[in-house]
Formats: structure tokens, sequence, C-alpha cells
């Protein structure tokens, strides 16, 4: 079936976003035709601004629309206490939950030599000459438990264990109203291991 080419090109450019298959893509387009014409400016408007509004934060490589995004700037969070993350997005999962109050590091990936992703790929030397510049007493790893992230975990452990500071990771195992039944053997393993005292 052929279809109106202003239309074919809409959901060849939003399937090319990830998670987005043709047939949601397709949805979107004609969820967008149906909008009035200050919605579908305002989303347009909101998406020019990404690109030329944001930028990495030059202490921590968060999003930001400053040189330091609002958590290097925010004095009250605990600057001793370090978290590695993969992406920005990991900071922003993490800050949802109201329980952490240090300070990011934003890696912009994971080691993957198979995909030609190596240390200087990410931005680990910037982490280490952080530890030149500010007093960091705790370095928290939380990585995604996946093979790429379980090798970036040890390899940061390794490269930063000489600076005397506490290298902690994140705890892994079962999600709260995840019944052991359907869990794997190796998170089941993690959930015993990572244990805590009541």
């Amino acid at each position: 079936m052929q279809i109106a080419e202003p239309l074919a090109v809409a959901i060849d450019e939003l399937s090319k976003l990830p998670g987005i298959g043709r047939k949601t893509a397709q949805r979107l387009a004609l969820h967008l035709l149906k909008k009035n014409d200050d919605d579908v400016r305002n989303l347009l408007k909101a998406i020019q601004d990404l690109k030329s509004k944001l930028r990495f934060c030059e202490r921590c490589f968060n999003l930001s629309e400053d040189i330091l995004c609002n958590i290097c700037k925010n004095h009250k969070r605990e600057s001793s206490l370090l978290c590695v993350v993969e992406e920005a997005s990991d900071v922003i999962a993490i800050e949802k939950t109201n329980e952490y109050n240090g300070i990011y590091h934003v890696l912009g990936g994971v080691l993957s030599p198979l995909s030609g992703v190596n240390p200087d790929s990410l931005k680990i030397k910037e982490l280490v000459k952080r530890f030149n510049k500010e007093e960091i007493n705790e370095v928290i790893l939380a990585l995604n438990p996946d093979t790429e992230g379980e090798t970036t975990s040890l390899y940061l452990a390794k490269l930063l264990k000489p600076l005397n500071i506490k290298i902690s990771r994140i705890a892994r195992g079962l999600p709260i109203g995840g019944d052991l039944e359907f869990a794997d053997d190796a998170t089941i393993g993690r959930a015993l291991l990572n244990r805590s005292i009541l």
C-alpha cells in the first residue's frame, strides 16, 4: 500500500528512536497529525531545545544547561560521596529515589571491546583527575549488572584501589514485589550475598 511521502518519512524518522518499532512510529505520526498546530510546535521546540540548550556538565558529565549541572552546583550535596554511572539516564533514575545525596560521575557508556569501546572512549581519565581536585572518601559503582557493566566495575575498582578510598557497589538482588520462584539463580544468589541485617 502506498502512503503519502510526508507520513512515510515521519514513520521512518520516528522508528529510529530507541524502543520504537514501525507500528508504534506509525501510531505516533498519525497521532501528531491529529494534534493542533500549537501542540506540534511545542513538541518541535522541545526537541530543538534538547539539542541547543543542553550540554554536558564539565565536572561530572551529567546533562546541564550551564557549565555545571544543578547537582554539582548544589552545596548541600555530600561532595565526598561519588556515584559512578553509565549514562545521564542513570542519574535520573537514582535521583527519583530520593535516597542518595552525593555527587555523580557519568562515564558515557561501559567498556565493550567487541564494540570498540575502550577506556579512552569513556570519561575514565576525567574520573581519575577528580581525585586530585576533590576530597572524595567513597566511590559507589552503580553500573548495570550485565557483562559490560561488571567488566567496567572491575576495571574501575582495580584502577581506583591505589587511591585508598572506600569503593562500593550497589546491591543486587530481588526487586520489590518479585517472586523467588520466578527469579533466576544468579539473582537469588546475589540477593543472599547482599542480604541486610534487620
